[in-house]
């Protein structure tokens, strides 16, 4: 039996136990999203309306297929980022809203060919689009939604646009293909698994926060900033991600648990518990993450070895970690409300995992 957290986690500070009740830190994650979400509100229709419109064609599987996904559900976490990180440098005309656009199509198309090479049947509680249409058209429709995000980046007409978003659509290719030769490997090691989220998830982050620098004009300084932002950003969002696929909260969420485990990806959790545990212990993930010889039970014995070793509680430790880095690159931007509801989308990303 998976067993939900209790309302309450204890925290070190100084030695001295501290009791932080989870309730609150819930509604603090959910009041620093609902910020960004009114700051960017007017923007994001108009970005939803141009998705909607770049998503038709008339080949009928295509908008079908898109649809699916869109409608699933999602936060648009990045594509608000752009919004935000272009009203924090003070552009107030309408460069963002195709580059925003574009952001979610880079995703969105990401988010397909994840499906197809993990051979997911869930995305977000519901079938994915791959279990729904095959893989094939899956693939093929992932491939039509970047090249709309490149059309997008063309319309622009800006070269370090172009250049910024081209590069992280590589990166996370690149991050995908790392993925592939660490799965089922139980000797990955924590500097290996970062390289993978960090192409995977959070170069998208960091290419988000930075276009919006680029829209406004800024100083590459704030550029490297947004940039540095949303690179740690997106490192703690994946971070927490990853400890949620083992936390009954995930069902809370509305979203299945031990996804990662069934399909033998190797992430945080997974190699502290594995590095922390006994020889018995390691023979366990052998069997279930490397050989997938997976049994009724499994996952719940998997879940109980990552709290017994403190894994879970160290990932997040870790995440908050990169959120403090993330929060230190916004400070060479003078106090505001764009500025503060930024700085609290770090409190959102790390306090999902209460």
């Amino acid at each position: 039996m998976l067993r939900a957290l209790p309302n309450i986690k204890d925290q070190e500070q100084g030695g001295v136990a501290v009791v932080v009740n989870l309730e609150s830190e819930r509604a603090r994650a959910r009041t620093s999203l609902d910020a960004l979400t009114a700051l960017v509100s007017e923007d994001m229709k108009r970005v939803n309306a141009l998705i909607v419109q770049k998503m038709h064609s008339p080949v009928a599987l295509i908008p079908q297929l898109a649809g699916h996904l869109v409608a699933a559900g999602g936060k648009r976490l990045r594509p608000m980022l752009t919004l935000a990180a272009a009203r924090l440098c003070g552009y107030r005309a309408d460069r963002h809203i195709g580059l925003a656009a574009a952001v979610e199509f880079i995703h969105t198309a990401t988010l397909l060919h994840d499906d197809v090479v993990d051979e997911s049947e869930l995305r977000r509680g519901q079938s994915s689009a791959n279990a729904v249409w095959g893989n094939k058209a899956s693939v093929l429709v992932g491939d039509f939604l970047f090249s709309r995000a490149f059309e997008l980046m063309v319309q622009d007409g800006s070269l370090s646009v172009l250049g910024i978003l081209s590069h992280a659509s590589a990166v996370i290719a690149e991050g995908e293909v790392l993925q592939l030769t660490t799965t089922n490997d139980t000797t990955t090691s924590e500097t290996a698994y970062l390289d993978v989220i960090r192409s995977k998830t959070a170069q998208l982050f960091a290419a988000a926060s930075r276009i919006g620098a680029v829209v406004a004009a800024r100083p590459k300084a704030e550029e490297e900033a947004l940039d540095g932002y949303g690179l740690n950003l997106g490192i703690a969002f994946q971070l927490i991600d990853d400890v949620l696929d083992y936390s009954a909260r995930q069902a809370e969420l509305g979203k299945t648990i031990g996804d990662d485990f069934r399909e033998g990806k190797i992430t945080l959790p997974v190699i502290l518990a594995f590095r922390r545990g006994s020889e018995e212990e390691r023979q366990f993930w052998q069997r279930t993450v490397e050989a997938m010889e997976q049994r009724d039970g499994d996952l719940a014995r998997a879940i109980d070895l990552i709290n017994k070793h403190g894994a879970m509680r160290d990932t997040i430790e870790r995440a908050r970690h990169y959120g403090a880095i993330a929060r230190d690159s916004l400070g060479i931007f003078p106090d505001g409300n764009e500025k503060r509801i930024l700085l609290d989308v770090v409190d959102f990303c790390i306090e999902r995992a209460y």
